[in-house]
């Protein structure tokens, strides 16, 4: 009991300081076993105190409760205590076991470099939203206990640069500037640090001259971005009090990585469109032009053919503008949200849609073009569009409404009860080239261009090559017949033997591999009509 309480003192020793650490304990044992009951405390540092049993098992236990820590999440850990086989500990005893870990992790600093008016009223505001507050000062009656009762360190020196370098400054650090009058040095001293926000009280033309100042002394241009000032968002706040809830509305909009735009119809302009492909493309560009907001899902490693008119080139460089409208890559659900918000379109690795339960659209697009349907149900958004063959729209089908994407007097055509043509198998009539129009690797192997993108070429020429990774003879893939590259895989990516990995159009010089096609203009024509006349009728009901 000695050793149970002092881990609990421990814990709340540990709390108040704000440190992560893990608590472990057993919640279940059967068969013979070290402790039937047991609790220990696991530090950040990976220190320990108390005991779930000691041996193989309480060092594994330590081990997943570091990685518990850095990931921020509690888990439950089951042991068999057996030499070897599933879930084994590497003991002799024979039972089980199952040890709970719960994180509780650090909570947020909110660093306060100046004890004003403005600073004491975001103290005020962010303690009992769980920040540990810290006060930076040079002046002794604006930074003490009496009038920062919340604040649970003071970091005091006359020189405030002296101050600061006392401070330590992490991810998980809210920096807020608002001395009396020493707001540059403050910036100066604390930019480059890489908090999770940093923010500076100030007029624009305070904020205007401290950037000329970071950018003539070097400072990077991530860096000096990360600044947010004028600080807080535009609520017309004018006294210390409001323009704290103004601070602490842009603080908890960062840490949340949400949009802060009203939940209001938050989502009824939101459209999910999954593939990223050129055809999906075109249906992004002609929503976003509409006013929808847009995000987009594909594979993590596309297979891009359309590189310049295909948003799933984001995944691959970073970034794309097609026709003026750029998609960004997401690394995560909460760049996503940024990404919207500054207005481009987010890119993220989701080929399964699971970021749709908490994207949460109007809309949901598939576009991956796979002639099958890989998983979209009616049940993923109010409105379920699906473009091409594989899918049936209607009340027992997979989606409301279907896309034609058949070349013809029945592209775009909207389609509310039944599928698309079936899949021929044979790409579309362009200039009186068909099949022949398409690239495919000879073999397996490496892929590597030989032309670029956008070229001229005449028939024969080597336009790309495949390298078997065997190191034997690569395979040439030549032009079929004069005409435009117009498609093209990106060098270096894995391909099978007979894999499409590019297209010739035999219309040549007329053809501008940076617009979308007509045929995507057409599909994207359909998909908008879709939406538009499924919510009419939802709001005719």
């Amino acid at each position: 009991m000695k050793v149970e309480n002092g881990v609990f003192a421990e814990a709340h020793r540990l709390e108040e300081k704000g440190e992560a650490f893990a608590l472990a304990f057993i919640i279940e044992s059967t068969g013979s076993v070290p402790r039937q009951s047991g609790r220990m405390i696991v530090r950040i540092d990976g220190t320990t105190l108390g005991t779930v049993g000691g041996g193989p098992l309480e060092v594994q236990v330590i081990q997943e409760a570091g990685e518990a820590l850095a990931e921020g999440r509690s888990r439950t850990v089951n042991r068999r205590l057996t030499p070897s086989g599933e879930s084994a500990a590497g003991m002799e005893c024979g039972g089980a076991v199952a040890v709970r870990i719960d994180v509780t992790a650090a909570p947020p600093r909110m660093l306060l470099i100046g004890g004003g008016h403005v600073n004491l009223a975001v103290a005020r505001a962010a303690a009992p939203l769980g920040f540990a507050v810290e006060v930076v000062e040079t002046r002794r009656d604006f930074c003490n206990p009496e009038r920062f009762p919340m604040a649970r360190k003071f970091h005091y020196d006359e020189d405030l640069p002296i101050a600061l370098e006392k401070v330590e400054i992490d991810e998980n650090t809210f920096v807020l500037i608002a001395t009396s009058d020493d707001d540059i040095r403050a910036l100066n001293a604390v930019i480059g640090s890489r908090p999770a926000y940093l923010g500076m009280l100030g007029s624009k033309r305070k904020v205007a001259v401290a950037v000329a100042g970071l950018r003539k002394r070097g400072v990077s241009e991530r860096d000096i971005s990360s600044l947010r000032a004028p600080v807080g968002l535009d609520i017309g706040a004018q006294t210390p009090q409001e323009i704290a809830v103004s601070i602490m509305a842009e603080i908890l909009k960062v840490k949340s990585g949400r949009t802060g735009l009203p939940l209001q119809g938050m989502t009824k302009d939101l459209v999910v469109v999954r593939g990223a492909g050129d055809l999906a493309t075109g249906i992004a560009w002609r929503l976003k032009r509409c006013g929808f907001r847009v995000i987009m899902l594909d594979l993590p490693e596309p297979t891009v053919i359309r590189r310049t008119v295909a948003f799933a080139s984001a995944l691959l460089q970073g970034s794309i503008v097609v026709e003026g409208i750029e998609a960004r890559r997401a690394v995560d659900i909460a760049e996503a949200y940024q990404i919207l918000e500054n207005g481009a379109v987010p890119v993220l690795a989701d080929p399964r849609g699971e970021s749709l339960a908490t994207f949460k659209p109007a809309v949901v697009v598939d576009a991956i073009l796979a002639k099958r349907n890989l998983g979209t149900t009616r049940q993923m958004a109010p409105i379920v569009v699906t473009v091409g063959p594989g899918f049936t729209a209607g009340e027992t089908g997979d989606c409301h409404a279907v896309v034609e994407t058949d070349r013809g007097h029945e592209l775009g055509r909207v389609i509310l009860d039944g599928g698309a043509h079936p899949n021929t198998g044979t790409p579309g009539l362009i200039g009186g080239k068909s099949a022949e129009r398409v690239l495919r690797a000879p073999l397996a192997g490496i892929f590597s261009e030989v032309v670029s993108l956008g070229d001229l070429v005449k028939k024969g020429d080597i336009v790309a090559r495949v390298n078997p990774e065997d190191g034997s003879s690569p395979g040439d893939i030549p032009a079929p017949f004069d005409g435009k590259v117009r498609g093209l895989l990106s060098s270096g990516q894995s391909v099978k033997k007979g894999f499409k990995v590019g297209d010739v159009d035999p219309r040549g010089e007329e053809v501008d591999e940076t617009l979308i096609s007509d045929k995507a203009r057409a599909v994207a024509g359909g998909v908008l009509e879709a939406i538009m006349l499924l919510r009419s009728r939802a709001a005719a009901q």
